[in-house]
């Protein structure tokens, strides 16, 4: 029953998702921008048809639909799996939650749109970040977070052995 409460946190993180891109849809135009924090921060929304910071845009359109449904369905799988099992440390199960939040947030977008609604945008000086969402958001968090853990586990065990 405890691990099936767990799954607040990715369903949590999906809705996050999903609620942002549908405000964001209903309230701007694409490249329309509203201004947040002048020189700072906006929101712009923008399309993603492809991988990270735009990477294969260049392949075709039904490869790319073939790579991101074999890559997140692995994805999803596996970190589902992981999230799910009954030895998973509780700090790994709030990353793995959030990369599966986000993941699946971004591959519901994929599969309904061909491409991923970004629109929190970023510009620092005259560096322009590139546009990003809350899945985005959730999946960078989860993944420092289960590396931070898995360091400080390693060093750990690096020790325990010394000893």
């Amino acid at each position: 029953m405890q691990r099936l409460l767990w799954l607040l946190l990715p369903a949590a993180a999906l809705a996050a998702d999903l609620g942002s891109k549908a405000w964001i849809l209903r309230t701007l135009a694409e490249g329309e921008s509203l201004t947040v924090i002048k020189g700072f921060f906006y929101l712009t929304l923008g399309f993603n048809r492809g991988a990270i910071f735009g990477s294969l845009t260049w392949l075709p359109g039904p490869a790319r639909a073939i790579l991101f449904a074999v890559a997140g369905t692995v994805a999803v799988l596996y970190f589902g799996k992981l999230f799910l099992a009954r030895e998973t440390p509780s700090w790994d199960r709030v990353s793995l939650g959030l990369i599966l939040g986000g993941a699946l947030g971004n591959g519901i977008d994929r599969f309904t749109r061909g491409s991923v609604v970004d629109f929190l945008d970023f510009v620092f000086g005259t560096w322009h970040y590139w546009t990003f969402n809350i899945a985005d958001s959730c999946i960078l968090v989860g993944a420092v977070l289960f590396s931070v853990r898995a360091l400080i586990a390693s060093k750990a065990e690096a020790q325990s052995k010394e000893n």
